[in-house]
């Protein structure tokens, strides 16, 4: 992640519950934010096995399962964890203003 990114808003945080994940669409490029107990953390919402919305998968902690075949990503940094996935998707700075919630634009 890099820190001279611009940053775009994308929600207020009570729109994300805790332990749960929502989509954005950021100039372009879809976002799935998620809100663990550790604070908010955004990867790309496209599996990288499969074109499959990771905001859509089952959250264990700080891992999402991808519904379509259960590849496994680390929440906090994008990681893939487990097959079918053999490469890890972006992860994008996260900012909490007050209730305001900004991520950095994967566009730059």
């Amino acid at each position: 992640m890099t820190e001279g990114k611009t940053l775009v808003r994308l929600c207020r945080t009570d729109e994300v519950p805790l332990n749960e994940a929502k989509r954005f669409d950021v100039n372009g490029a879809p976002v799935a934010l998620f809100h663990l107990p550790a604070g908010f953390f955004a990867i790309g919402d496209t599996c990288s096995h499969e074109e499959s919305s990771l905001s859509e998968g089952y959250v264990d902690d700080d891992v999402v399962e991808c519904p379509k075949h259960g590849a496994q990503f680390a929440i906090e940094t994008g990681q893939n964890r487990s097959l079918p996935a053999t490469r890890p998707v972006p992860a994008y700075r996260v900012v909490v203003e007050g209730d305001e919630v900004y991520v950095e634009d994967p566009n730059g």
